[in-house]
């Protein structure tokens, strides 16, 4: 179906083509229709941050920032879904146009800037959640909050969601949002993981549940800075790493018209740098830590290679755009046939290794 309306949805500008997207949606989830455009993904029961997932396939934040749409999304078959980002108070964001997607790279430019209904939207939605599977909540700042105060922002939209979650994603890596991506780096950086896992403690132990942390990164760091982070991670005892948000960089497609425009690139082009921060993650790591791959992912090859690379988790934005949902089926496949291929070359070796102390 995705394949007969997405000639149509690519004739309108972006930003109305994914509010129709997610209403259209919405209204075959009304009326029990979702069938039409999910034909069931396999179980590949997966277990990670202490959470069991169906499936290690996710969508990533941005897609619904507000979780207006997390039963009609949950309906496509993904194994977890992150809403948000979402921010203490209410914001319209950046200027429209504000979307532009380049169909000929598969890629998408965003400078959305955290457009969301705020943190008490967010918390009504997530009070009547039909949603079965695990669900993530990205959490940023508002826009007119210095970074010198960007923890409690934090701390206030952890403190709201904490109870409703599986898990919270804290983003500092959005480039849309002026300077945060500072808070990536030095003393601001290890402020807001020394504040925030101090403040899960205890609401661990008020609540009597744990949620567990996660951070979301650029892939613009460098790798020593991708090794200072892990190091940091690894200190103050994070649960998890998403490898990467969207790009400054024009990788790729330098020469088209919509390349000056600003904000982050998602899609095709970025694969390359997203693959690469995740190789870079898991050696730094050394398995203290999983890491959620997305970026650029757009086969069922790709996410085979994220997952070859370090990834435990797989998450969708762009592919989704570009692919519909037939990308979940390609992407379960591919994860089960490399599952199995990789079943049989350890069966393999553990034969020869027999043999040869036989």
């Amino acid at each position: 179906m995705y394949d007969l309306i997405k000639p149509w949805l690519f004739k309108l500008s972006a930003e109305q083509a994914h509010e129709l997207s997610l209403d259209a949606l919405s209204a075959l989830s009304r009326l029990g229709l979702s069938h039409w455009v999910n034909r069931g993904i396999p179980e590949i029961p997966t277990q990670v941050m202490g959470l069991q997932f169906k499936n290690p396939i996710g969508l990533a934040a941005g897609l619904d920032k507000n979780a207006d749409y997390l039963t009609a999304l949950g309906q496509l078959g993904f194994g977890f879904i992150e809403v948000g980002t979402v921010t203490p108070k209410p914001q319209t964001g950046n200027p429209k146009p504000r979307l532009f997607r380049i169909p000929e790279h598969q890629c998408i430019i965003n400078r959305m800037g955290f457009n969301n209904k705020g943190v008490d939207h967010m918390v009504r939605q997530l009070n009547k959640r039909r949603y079965s599977g695990v669900l993530g909540v990205n959490i940023g700042k508002n826009r007119d909050t210095s970074n010198e105060e960007a923890l409690n922002d934090y701390l206030l939209c952890m403190e709201r969601l904490y109870a409703l979650a599986d898990y919270l994603c804290i983003n500092l890596s959005s480039p849309n949002t002026p300077g945060l991506r500072s808070l990536q780096k030095g003393d601001a950086f290890t402020h807001i993981l020394d504040g925030l896992k101090s403040r899960q403690q205890q609401l661990k132990d008020q609540q009597g549940k744990y949620t567990p942390l996660v951070v979301k990164l650029s892939p613009d760091l460098s790798e020593d800075e991708l090794q200072w982070i892990a190091e940091q991670l690894i200190r103050y005892e994070w649960d998890a790493v998403i490898a990467t948000n969207t790009s400054t960089g024009r990788d790729g497609i330098h020469q088209h018209r919509l390349a000056a425009e600003t904000g982050g690139l998602s899609g095709a082009p970025l694969f390359d740098k997203a693959q690469q921060t995740t190789q870079v993650l898991k050696r730094a790591l050394a398995d203290k830590m999983p890491i959620i791959g997305v970026g650029g992912i757009l086969s069922g090859h790709q996410a085979a290679a994220r997952a070859q690379a370090g990834a435990d988790l797989i998450q969708l934005y762009s592919g989704l755009v570009f692919k519909g949902p037939k990308l979940l089926n390609e992407i379960a496949d591919a994860l089960i046939s490399t599952h199995v291929q990789r079943s049989k070359r350890s069966d393999s070796e553990t034969a020869n290794t027999r043999k040869e102390f036989a």
